[in-house]
């Protein structure tokens, strides 16, 4: 499992204008 870093759900949230849960959760799942 990837390790999940701030810097990758901020860049996820200015790509998709996600929630931020939203975007770890997304994160989690994909495996990074």
């Amino acid at each position: 499992m990837a390790a999940i870093t701030a810097g990758m759900v901020a860049e996820l949230r200015g790509k998709t204008d996600a929630p931020m849960m939203e975007c770890k959760k997304a994160l989690t799942e994909a495996d990074g």
